[in-house]
């Protein structure tokens, strides 16, 4: 296991992250406790160090699992969790971006997972109802009491993010250091605003579903029920999924390799320092996914991947590109001309 540096933070974080998602009770789609336990030592035993979770996952279990796994060795461990998503749905105060919510959701937290501070605390998902500046603040004073060393959010657009962080360093907060959002082959779109966005404020980012909500897991017929969660791909099976897919798996047949890890290495070659989330719901899938940090795709297969899950970016990205738009800004000078980033 490699590592690498979370954004523009010093903090240093495992290549695979760890996604507890699936810890819970052990229902369908669900791993139990000991089965939880089992994919930790295969993730920590391969030098994992970056542990996903939420405040909303197996309603409290995950972090519970979590919190009783590391504590033997706390210090190790990057923990990131989550607030935003309902916990108690009579309760208008129990969800949101809001600080009551915040705090709310952080002293929970921080009790489930047996430890005095997360290392990174994101806002799980953007409700548009509470101004910037209110969750801004809220955030940078829960760095300054100690109870969370990072920031970071998640399901948001980028304006939302850039004016944040615009927020955030004009008066002195905790900026956003990482980015939390669900990309993989199946899903590109990140790829039109927010990936450009975080590579330009040196936002790190962290992938969830990168197998397409198992699209990418190599079952033939589409994903497994109960794979979406907060997905957005894959609840119907439909051509372009399916197309990927098939592709997907001919390049893993070629190359000898699960299909697993033909999705995850194209992922990790896209994009410069992208840390996928991967989950797992039994300890054989975790020690199957963890093999792919040792295989890297050829340009020939990474061309058809691209060309089989290519996505128009739309205006004004396309606009932009082309070659007529192209001479009409830079004149003679755009192939010449080395730009200074």
């Amino acid at each position: 296991m490699r590592y690498r540096l979370l954004g523009r933070s010093g903090l240093r974080v495992s290549e695979i992250c760890l996604g507890t998602a699936t810890f819970g009770s052990g229902r369908a789609g669900e791993a139990g406790k000991d089965e939880s336990k089992a994919i930790f030592e295969i993730f920590a035993e391969a030098g994992g160090n970056f542990i996903d979770t939420s405040n909303r996952y197996g309603r409290g279990k995950s972090e519970e699992y979590v919190g009783e796994l590391v504590a033997g060795d706390r210090e190790r461990f990057v923990l990131a969790t989550k607030y935003t998503l309902s916990t108690r749905g009579e309760d208008p105060n129990a969800s949101g971006n809001h600080r009551k919510s915040l705090v709310r959701a952080l002293e929970g937290s921080l009790r489930r997972l047996r430890t005095e501070y997360v290392d990174l605390y994101l806002v799980h998902a953007w409700d548009f109802t509470v101004p910037a500046e209110e969750v801004m603040r809220a955030l940078d004073d829960v760095v300054r009491a100690g109870k969370v060393l990072h920031v970071g959010v998640s399901n948001a657009p980028a304006w939302v993010v850039s004016r944040a962080n615009t927020l955030a360093e004009l008066r002195g907060w905790t900026p956003f250091v990482n980015l939390q959002v669900e990309y993989s082959l199946i899903q590109r779109e990140p790829e039109r605003e927010l990936l450009p966005m975080a590579k330009d404020l040196g936002i790190g980012i962290t992938a969830y579903s990168p197998l397409g909500a198992g699209w990418l897991a190599g079952a033939v017929g589409g994903p497994p029920p109960g794979a979406y969660r907060l997905s957005r791909v894959g609840r119907e099976a439909d051509e372009r999924n399916a197309r990927i897919a098939a592709e997907v798996r001919r390049i893993a047949s070629e190359a000898g390799r699960p299909p697993s890890h033909v999705a995850l290495a194209w992922l990790r070659q896209q994009y410069w320092g992208i840390v996928p989330i991967m989950g797992a719901v039994d300890a054989g899938q975790m020690r199957e996914n963890l093999a792919c940090l040792d295989f890297s795709l050829c340009e020939e297969h990474r061309a058809r991947l691209n060309k089989a899950s290519a996505i128009e970016l739309g205006y004004p990205h396309d606009l932009l590109a082309r070659e007529d738009t192209r001479k009409r800004i830079y004149g003679d000078l755009y192939d010449p001309l080395d730009p200074s980033r």
